[in-house]
């Protein structure tokens, strides 16, 4: 997770509370994603005018999210940019403490959490028109368990390891390979 040098772990809470407008996250997304592209390219992706994404990814760039790859650039007017990391994470417990910190961390948790849910809607509303064969993979489920402390960190070890094993064969030059997305949640729900 953390160690990994693709990752970027955020302890900072102005980086958090920059990260999480939706705009960014959708930029940040859509870089990690499909790689390198230009202002006016991601301004079609995400339907924003060039000016605010222009802007918006400044305020990325300025934290750490994304930076340049001037090596793309046919000219000196054009700007490509990159994700500067693969995966962004933090440690909720470890901002307990620190209000402003909880605060951000929150922010950012619930601002991710809506794109979750605008990518799983935007799925929906295009199953019908998919193939099958992508349709008969789908999953969404949830267990009710029975746990305690230690285990729930057991369960997020391995659910992590699962993700990153699935990851390290993720391979998108593949000819029937897809953007698929892996969501996964395991918290203690209220009494």
């Amino acid at each position: 997770m953390a160690d990994e040098p693709s990752t970027l772990h955020l302890t900072d809470p102005r980086a958090m509370r920059a990260l999480a407008h939706p705009t960014r996250i959708r930029l940040l997304g859509e870089l990690r994603i499909r790689g390198p592209q230009t202002v006016g390219m991601l301004s079609e992706v995400i339907d924003e005018a060039v000016g605010s994404v222009s802007y918006h990814l400044g305020k990325l760039a300025e934290h750490g999210f994304v930076r340049e790859a001037p090596e793309l650039a046919r000219n000196r007017r054009e700007r490509w940019w990159r994700a500067a990391h693969a995966r962004t994470d933090w440690e909720p417990v470890d901002l307990l403490d620190d209000p402003e910190r909880r605060l951000a961390s929150d922010l950012l948790r619930r601002a991710v959490l809506q794109r979750y849910v605008e990518r799983f809607e935007a799925y929906l509303d295009a199953e019908a028109t998919l193939d099958p064969a992508w349709v008969r993979g789908t999953t969404s489920s949830d267990s009710f368990l029975h746990l305690t402390p230690d285990e729930l960190v057991e369960l997020r070890r391995e659910l992590s390891e699962l993700g990153a094993r699935w990851q390290a064969r993720s391979n998108p030059d593949r000819p029937d390979a897809r953007t698929v997305t892996l969501v996964w949640q395991a918290y203690r729900g209220p009494q």
